[in-house]
């Protein structure tokens, strides 16, 4: 009875990692964050993203643990809604996010993924809220599903990625518009000439416009408050 056959197969962890079993992994990978912040009631985010390299005496990483601040400090709606912060769970500006939720009491969350680094999940993330990934499109997914606006610190490819992932679908429009904030001028400007894309015309003068770019969480702050209500309506509501 000790042998592979006579277990449940739910309980059958050789038979979970088969290549064969991949669409159930994904599915369990959708479904256990999914269940988690439904139970919560967690259903409005803020999706901060930034290099994992950023350190404790960066300025930039000083500016990710304000907008933490700045978020975790937001009231309640009147439905008991608040905004969460949301990180890839991991050292750097990720930290410093979620950090500074943790410093004002309010939670956050951390969607880690496991690399060949060993990526650990920082220490500020809500017990509750901090997740595991093995499949990248499953992480970017719970991403964007209850994001109600993206802020990007500088990084390498994996904040690159994140970006263009969401510029890519709302420029598309696989998902509704939402605001876009790259955090430290210097480097974005440097880092992707934009304009460049446009004049070649790879991209559109109002792809262009789907983010904006300041210097410091509270600049950021304010751009992401003032899109909505362009638009007649509120950051923190649906």
């Amino acid at each position: 009875m000790d042998d592979a056959a006579a277990r449940r197969a739910d309980r059958d962890l050789a038979l979970l990692a088969r290549p064969e079993l991949r669409p159930v992994r994904l599915l369990l990978e959708y479904w256990k964050p999914e269940l988690a912040l439904s139970d919560l009631d967690i259903r409005h985010t803020l999706v901060v993203f930034g290099s994992s390299r950023l350190r404790e005496d960066s300025r930039y990483y000083e500016e990710a643990r304000a907008l933490g601040r700045i978020v975790g400090s937001t009231a309640a709606t009147p439905d008991g809604q608040r905004l969460v912060i949301v990180t890839g769970g991991g050292p750097g500006a990720m930290e410093a996010a979620n950090r500074g939720a943790s410093e004002v009491g309010a939670p956050s969350v951390g969607f880690n993924i496991v690399l060949p680094s060993e990526q650990k999940p920082n220490p500020y993330l809500s017990p509750k809220l901090c997740f595991e990934f093995r499949y990248f499109a499953l992480r970017k997914l719970h991403f964007v599903q209850r994001a109600r606006a993206m802020v990007a610190f500088p990084g390498g490819y994996g904040t690159l990625d994140e970006l263009f992932e969401i510029l890519c679908l709302v420029q598309t429009g696989k998902r509704e518009p939402l605001p876009v904030v790259l955090v430290g001028r210097d480097y974005w400007t440097r880092a992707i000439d934009f304009d460049y894309l446009v004049g070649e015309g790879f991209i559109d003068a109002a792809d262009r416009a789907l983010f904006q770019v300041c210097e410091t969480a509270h600049e950021a702050w304010e751009l992401l408050i003032g899109w909505y209500r362009a638009r007649g309506q509120e950051l923190t509501r649906a």
